[in-house]
């Protein structure tokens, strides 16, 4: 690790297969604690490099527990989070969405690090038990519509880092990879980015794949569509900034949709969404980025189409169906 840190600090880039055997040895435990502290902190100082993401990902992606959900046309909703915003849970709840407009989810997600609540955190705290067994999981996609893929229990990597990450408290490069390494492999994936340079180098990576894909950056920083400004998204169609006005809405302000300030108060708005008893600001900024996922699936539809099978999804409680069955199994 010595050298790699030396390598580091003289401000040189990694090749891909570099950065694939680093990650696979930190994966590993072939590095201390401290060793690897000073590697994800010399990342936060510096920008990455496509190759070096690329290389991590290959690491991850080789190293996760594989599952075979190939009998499904599968739609993930993950952002990188380290947006510094502590929003609500607004991409689960979507995923709830989208699961009860009739599309099969494979949610991505891990317990928060830079934000107080991630998406672990509510799911667990609101009664479901992680599993990464591959039966189980199919069972939940058949029933409730989606499964939830806890990142330690299928990537050692995010196990191995999980204590070190908590610590530091801030976001690192393992905030980009998430979203890029959700061992179901989702054929549709709607990305939240924290940042317009790491969307771009997002949109140059999932070009090379045969995924459906919305990258999303909105131009306050936000890692999702905030409905607080106008946004950019990146898909198979190209580069667009999109104005909330053109999509019907007005301009929230960014209290309107911030989280809790513990997991019960995020527990609490994330159901009083699902129950129907949330905020006109909240209600509108969950359909928002669930009909862009559906737009992500259903590449011709409009988002007005797209927007009215999410607002039917959760006006009619199938959404909280969705929620209950999967907690439930």
């Amino acid at each position: 690790m010595k050298k790699i840190l030396n390598h580091l600090f003289e401000n040189k880039t990694f090749s891909r297969v570099e950065a694939q055997k680093i990650l696979t040895a930190i994966a590993l435990g072939e590095f201390n604690h401290s060793q690897i502290a000073a590697f994800i902190t010399a990342y936060g100082m510096r920008n990455i490099t496509v190759e070096e993401l690329q290389g991590f990902r290959d690491a991850m992606l080789d190293l996760c527990l594989k599952v075979d959900f190939s009998d499904f046309e599968l739609v993930d909703l993950c952002g990188t989070g380290g947006d510094g915003k502590d929003t609500f849970n607004i991409s689960t709840l979507a995923s709830f969405v989208v699961a009860g407009a009739g599309y099969k989810v494979a949610k991505h997600g891990n317990y928060g690090v830079s934000s107080g609540c991630g998406s672990s955190n509510v799911i667990e705290y609101l009664g479901y038990t992680f599993t990464n067994d591959e039966s189980k999981l199919k069972q939940s996609l058949e029933h409730a519509g989606i499964c939830f893929i806890h990142a330690p229990l299928f990537n050692p990597a995010m196990k191995t880092v999980a204590p070190i990450r908590r610590e530091l408290g801030v976001k690192t490069f393992f905030n980009m990879l998430g979203p890029m390494c959700n061992p179901a492999r989702p054929k549709n994936q709607m990305v939240g980015v924290f940042s317009l340079e790491l969307a771009r180098i997002y949109a140059y990576l999932y070009q090379q794949t045969d995924k459906n894909y919305t990258i999303v950056h909105a131009v306050d920083g936000f890692d999702e569509v905030s409905l607080t400004c106008s946004f950019k998204t990146f898909s198979k169609k190209g580069e667009a900034l999109v104005n909330i006005s053109d999509l019907g809405f007005e301009e929230l302000e960014e209290r309107q949709i911030q989280g809790g300030d513990t997991v019960e108060s995020s527990a609490k708005i994330f159901m009083d969404v699902l129950n129907g008893r949330a905020t006109y600001a909240q209600a509108n900024v969950v359909l928002c980025n669930a009909a862009l996922a559906i737009q992500t699936i259903k590449q011709e539809a409009s988002f007005a189409d797209c927007y009215y099978e999410a607002e039917e999804s959760l006006v009619s409680k199938k959404a909280l169906n969705s929620f209950k069955s999967l907690v439930g199994s």
